[in-house]
């Protein structure tokens, strides 16, 4: 294919080609930019990032220009894994971005499971570089592990032109890459996908990740108990008995449970019962209706019981 496809693009996406000499680099063909999918998924992106990042007062425009120095994606990762990275809140030089960048990536890898490098479409200098194509591809696999219940745009598909410049000329080839799959492949898998609780879905997977949605909640939880003084640390025993999670419904709902409607120190098993019944009811009056939970599971410390009814209300009032 000829150097000369370029020549229809914009001024300001116009290749220098001295400056990655040697080097082999994607780019999104002009006419895949304006992709009607490819836009909707920027737009999904955009909005689930400001979605994330309200309570910061943080707004993201556009995806290429507002994610390159680093403070985006540092707040997103404090809000989605609780991590709470030592680096400077805004980095003002190059130098500075980059290194705050590298620590990030470094993080969010670890967090994504992909340490080895083997499946990475992104890297610091891509994002730093402004790179479309890198920080979508981030930004999706940061979605499919924080928040795999979004639903993304499907099947989105665009045109990359694979480059490679050296002395003797520019190598070039169009290939398409897909950035989310087509959740309609497979009609079978599919159906039973969606009946399968996404609490069981997220246990299936690896334990890393478990363990930062469980993070993610507990911090939530704690966000909205402080008030209370109220610290959980864990999961499974401190809402067995059901008077942390009825203080936890009245305080996101918003009304006031009457202390003589429940046992605020239960000291056997059919008062923790009653708590936790009493919160279900509370749930299901407020219109969260939680599918097969059974009281007693909970009082009983079952792990994936437990998650189902706080992830629930996480994903209700997270981010208000």
């Amino acid at each position: 294919m000829e150097a000369d496809m370029f020549t229809n693009q914009k001024a300001e996406d116009a290749v220098d080609v001295e400056s990655f000499q040697g080097e082999k680099r994607k780019l999104i063909q002009p006419t895949s930019l304006k992709d009607p999918r490819l836009e909707q998924l920027k737009q999904t992106l955009i909005e689930w990032i400001n979605r994330v990042l309200k309570p910061e007062h943080i707004v993201v425009q556009s995806l290429e220009e507002d994610l390159f120095d680093g403070l985006v994606l540092h707040h997103l990762l404090d809000k989605l894994a609780d991590v709470h990275l030592a680096v400077e809140e805004i980095a003002l030089t190059s130098t500075a971005q980059t290194r705050k960048l590298k620590v990030i990536m470094e993080e969010l890898d670890k967090r994504l499971g992909l340490e080895d490098g083997s499946q990475i479409k992104w890297s610091v200098k891509l994002i730093h570089n402004k790179d479309l194509l890198a920080t979508i591809h981030l930004l999706v696999a940061m979605v499919r592990c924080f928040e795999p219940e979004l639903e993304l745009p499907p099947n989105v598909k665009i045109e990359v032109v694979h480059v490679q410049v050296s002395k003797s000329g520019i190598r070039s080839d169009v290939q398409v890459e897909v950035l989310t799959e087509d959740n309609k492949a497979g009609n079978d898998s599919i159906s039973n996908t969606e009946r399968e609780d996404p609490i069981e879905q997220l246990l299936k997977l690896e334990a890393h990740k478990v363990n930062t949605v469980k993070k993610a909640i507990l911090h939530f939880v704690n966000q909205n108990m402080s008030t209370m003084g109220v610290q959980v640390s864990d999961m499974d025993k401190q809402f067995s008995d059901g008077v942390i999670l009825l203080l936890l419904i009245g305080q996101l709902e918003g009304f006031f449970i009457p202390l003589s409607n429940f046992n605020l120190t239960p000291v056997n098993h059919s008062e923790m019962l009653h708590n936790v019944t009493l919160a279900l009811d509370l749930l299901n009056d407020t219109g969260l209706q939680i599918s097969n939970i059974n009281p007693q599971d909970i009082v009983s410390q079952d792990v994936a019981t437990t998650l189902k009814v706080l992830y629930t209300l996480f994903k209700k009032h997270k981010g208000k």
